[in-house]
């Protein structure tokens, strides 16, 4: 039996965890869940599970990878960068679905998993899309990746309609169910800013081997392109299930609930990403470009624009305003110790929060 420690047990992505590992307890088991705040949730998961470690709190030690064979580290935000550095230096391979840990501490993270020879597999439904059609090689060769974006409830949005919009019709995400702060971040494209710099970590790739386009159906998940101009794509319902059990058993596939049905699809179309409309993806393409704490002083902004939307205090273009503004302000340092990025970010939140409040 595969032995678990999940990291944000509680949010969007964990309670699918559980639901993998319940779907089959007879080849997975949690020996750790830790999750930030909701403690009722933590205690339901572990009376059902009984793991031999539980916590909640902002930050928990190395005893959670003890007894593991899997990190799977879904904590949300910059606060899952800590616990993937934790994970790795107790040497577990890691499934990764915080999105920050590469974004924030890519540059720390990669050079660690290097060194303690630590296997770090994708969940993004995007990743898992390039880590199958790369046949689950991190290293494999290819000439240019491409990220689907379903381009979030305002794609056809003018500019005029886009400072009118509110928390509510961000969060109503056409084809994905996710937690708020991403599906704000989808609604900005800034996730797919996030995916971008993902890749270069994860894949090696220099950013001119990155493309987006929008893909409304969130049918294809990803392409790669080879050498001698063919793509392999993968393609599936927008369900995290299948990138979740599948970042636990590769290359063993288990069954799952859905399958695909093209013909009851029909069809399935792309376009070019907006960038004029939506400066959350290019402002993040900017700070993957300037590297160093630039990416953590991104993340640092948005988190704290994104919190003050869902509560209703500014517009949507407020967010990309105040990051670009933040980004301006804080400056950029080299990202060569977990401190110096944990700096960015609590630089970056109080000069966000200054701008948004004047405080």
């Amino acid at each position: 039996m595969k032995k678990i420690a999940l990291v944000g047990c509680t949010g969007n992505i964990g309670r699918q965890v559980a639901e993998v590992v319940r779907r089959n307890n007879t080849m997975f088991s949690f020996s750790a869940l830790a999750c930030g705040h909701d403690a009722a949730g933590l205690r339901a998961l572990c009376d059902e599970f009984h793991p031999r470690v539980a916590f909640c709190g902002e930050t928990g030690g190395a005893e959670l990878f003890e007894d593991c064979d899997v990190a799977f580290i879904a904590a949300g935000g910059f606060a899952g960068l800590f616990y993937t550095l934790q994970a790795i230096e107790s040497g577990k391979k890691i499934a990764l679905a915080n999105k920050e840990s590469l974004v924030c501490g890519g540059e720390l993270v990669m050079r660690a998993a290097k060194e303690k020879g630590v296997e770090i597999v994708p969940v993004d439904s995007e990743h898992s899309a390039i880590f199958q059609a790369l046949g689950f090689r991190r290293d494999a060769a290819f000439k240019k990746l491409v990220l689907t974006a379903s381009g979030g409830p305002f794609l056809h949005f003018t500019k005029e309609q886009l400072s009118h919009v509110t928390a509510r019709d961000a969060l109503n995400h056409p084809t994905w169910n996710m937690g708020a702060k991403v599906t704000v971040d989808s609604a900005t494209l800034l996730n797919k800013g996030y995916e971008v710099i993902e890749a270069k970590w994860l894949y090696g790739a220099d950013f001119e081997q990155i493309e987006a386009v929008v893909h409304p159906e969130s049918i294809v998940h990803s392409l790669v392109y080879f050498e001698d101009g063919a793509a392999i794509a993968q393609l599936g319902y927008p369900d995290m299930r299948v990138p979740i059990q599948l970042a636990l058993t590769y290359p063993a596939r288990l069954p799952c609930e859905r399958e695909l049905d093209l013909a009851a699809i029909g069809s399935l179309h792309f376009e070019r990403l907006p960038e004029e409309k939506f400066p959350c993806f290019s402002l993040a393409l900017q700070a993957g470009k300037a590297g160093g704490t630039a990416p953590a002083v991104l993340n640092g902004a948005a988190e704290e624009a994104v919190r003050a939307f869902l509560r209703g205090g500014i517009s949507f273009p407020r967010i990309a305003e105040t990051i670009e503004d933040a980004l301006g302000r804080v400056p950029r340092e080299e990202a060569d110790s977990y401190e110096a990025v944990f700096d960015a970010d609590r630089r970056a939140r109080l000069t966000a929060r200054n701008i948004l409040y004047g405080n």
